[in-house]
């Protein structure tokens, strides 16, 4: 179904380029089968993945997120000079100081002087950046924004522990996008956060409350989640929020042409599948070839519905994801 615009609730955005990059290593889940010692087929059964990419030790995140910027520019002949402002909309930062953005932008070859600033809502991260930056969009404060994420999940495997180990890729993804002619926009959006599951999806190190004064200890860089509660408490949640989320939006699940969903697990996307009656027409699943990518994610299984002619004028698109937090996001774009 073709939703024509007009509703004046509709908020003007118009993506106009996306682009992707991956680190050159991938990981097949056989090579990992050997690697932990497994039978043959074991992690691709767990895991649900095929394959993933992975950064080398020594790789830069910044310089990541740049060539996914400049993979944007180039597929639609846009000229670097022309963006007016970087968000970075990644889940673990460079470091703690200076924001990521300040990294990407060393290295982006943007104009001088291009503003940029980080936002952090974890795995929804680049969902939270496009609702900031149709904000600034429309009261005319920029033209023309990047918003990148990028993230090297496998810097925070913890490979003792099994159920987290398995599922991370790595990668950036970027949208570039404009306030247009009022024809596109979003037609919703909505964050919640429930913050008794904070425990349940964390890296305790990198800020105030473990570090060297604070105590530490080499665990606290890596990444930890309680799979089976946090799979719970979103589960619980899920159904209620996009009921939500879809009355905000004036449209029914039907008339949503593409889902692209927070590629966080095969139990995930199963869910969506089964539980929350999305068909395989609709949904965008690049899991099995990417793994959980963070923040990275979600504009990455975007760049794959643009590509692959699933993201077109009139069809309603939704974005959603839940995050550590724990949050649930979610938008409806009319592209």
């Amino acid at each position: 179904m073709t939703i024509h615009s007009g509703s004046p609730a509709l908020l003007p955005l118009k993506v106009i380029a996306t682009g992707v990059a991956l680190p050159p290593n991938c990981i097949a889940s056989s090579a990992l089968d050997s690697l932990l010692g497994k039978p043959a087929g074991y992690v691709e059964k767990r895991s649900g993945i095929v394959h993933r990419f992975h950064a080398t030790d020594d790789a830069s995140q910044a310089e990541l997120a740049a060539a996914a910027l400049h993979d944007a520019l180039a597929r639609h002949s846009l000229h670097a000079h022309s963006i007016d402002l970087l968000i970075s909309a990644s889940a673990i930062s460079v470091q703690a100081l200076p924001c990521t953005a300040a990294h990407i932008l060393k290295v982006a070859g943007l104009a001088p002087g291009t503003p940029g600033f980080d936002i952090n809502s974890s795995c929804v991260s680049f969902i939270s950046a496009l609702q900031v930056a149709a904000g600034l969009l429309n009261t005319g404060t920029y033209r023309r924004i990047a918003i990148v994420s990028a993230d090297l999940a496998s810097r925070g495997i913890d490979w003792e522990h099994e159920e987290s180990s398995l599922i991370f890729g790595d990668g950036a993804a970027c949208a570039i996008v404009e306030r247009g002619d009022g024809a596109s926009g979003i037609l919703a959006s909505l964050v919640e956060t429930y913050p008794e599951g904070s425990e349940l999806c964390e890296i305790r190190a990198g800020g105030t409350r473990r570090n060297p004064r604070a105590g530490m200890t080499a665990s606290d860089f890596l990444f930890h989640m309680q799979g089976k509660q946090l799979f719970r408490q979103a589960s619980a949640l899920i159904e209620s929020y996009l009921a939500r989320l879809l009355a905000a939006s004036g449209l029914t699940l039907a008339q949503i042409a593409t889902v692209v969903p927070h590629q966080a697990s095969h139990l995930s996307l199963e869910h969506m599948r089964k539980r929350l009656h999305v068909s395989n027409e609709v949904l965008v699943d690049i899991y099995p070839y990417h793994g959980n990518q963070v923040a990275a994610s979600i504009p990455m299984a975007l760049h794959a519905a643009v590509t692959q002619d699933r993201f077109n004028p009139g069809k309603p698109v939704m974005l959603i994801g839940t995050a550590a937090g724990l949050s649930l996001a979610g938008m409806v774009l009319l592209p």
